[in-house]
């Protein structure tokens, strides 16, 4: 069976290597190694509000960590400490979600991608956790991040992947204030939404830390095997395969352009 196909989300940011500074679509190197790692192969997306018919080719989507959202996505006005909005990658990010949630492709967002799951399920976010906490905890400063406990909740797959308490990583000074639809399956002791999931989909999971940072391979192989088990059923749902005889893509089942030399009348 061939490895489940899993697009993770880039965005655009000017990078330079080798000869060139430019605008580039990124995305840090140990998401793809979260995925690739447990059995699974990575795609990077760019930015493409178009359409999401890339979904077609899926298997999963990973939604990454990045620059706060804009804030009218969740009916409210940006914070002064908010991020440069970037709309191409909210529009885009938001419409392959919602896209994948229809078709029912597994999902997991890591920070960012949480509260992206929490808007398109009809919640919206704390746009300073500060103005809420009274301390700068979750984020101690740019660039370097806290770490904090979270408690899980019973059932949930948080909670069957970290067991009810685990140690995490934390760099975020937005989260999730209303959850929507969404379960809410694990908080901080501050009462921090850190993990929320959508019981009603195959795998619809999203968490406030970084795994891929950390190197937590639990949650990647959690959801790359979730992503393995849509590609197989697929797979099987296929009244042909690329290797049977009788496929509409196997060379044996095509006429040849000409006939062969020597056989012209």
């Amino acid at each position: 069976m061939s490895r489940p196909v899993i697009g993770i989300a880039s965005y655009l940011e000017r990078a330079r290597w080798n000869i060139w500074d430019t605008r580039a679509a990124v995305v840090h190197e140990s998401y793809v190694r979260g995925v690739t790692a447990n059995g699974g192969r990575a795609v990077v997306l760019p930015p493409d509000e178009t359409d999401a018919d890339v979904l077609d080719r899926l298997d999963g989507l990973l939604l990454p960590g990045g620059a706060d959202i804009g804030a009218h996505h969740y009916g409210d006005l940006p914070h002064p400490e908010a991020d440069t909005e970037q709309p191409l990658r909210d529009a885009a990010e938001l419409m392959l979600l919602r896209a994948a949630l229809e078709r029912d492709v597994p999902v997991l967002g890591v920070c960012r991608g949480l509260q992206l799951l929490a808007i398109v399920h009809g919640g919206s976010l704390h746009q300073h956790l500060p103005d809420v906490l009274g301390h700068g905890g979750h984020c101690p400063r740019e660039g370097v991040f806290g770490e904090h406990d979270v408690e899980a909740a019973p059932g949930s797959v948080v909670a069957a992947v970290y067991g009810p308490r685990a140690r995490v990583n934390s760099h975020h000074h937005q989260a999730v204030a209303d959850p929507g639809g969404l379960r809410v399956t694990a908080r901080s002791a501050d009462g921090v939404v850190e993990a929320a999931e959508d019981p009603s989909k195959t795998f619809a999971v999203g968490v406030q830390w970084h795994p891929e940072v950390s190197g937590d391979d639990a949650l990647f192989a959690r959801f790359v095997a979730a992503c393995a088990s849509r590609n197989h059923s697929l797979a099987s749902a296929r009244p042909w395969s690329l290797s049977s005889p009788s496929s509409p893509s196997s060379p044996s089942s095509f006429a040849p352009l000409h006939p062969p030399i020597g056989a012209q009348a």
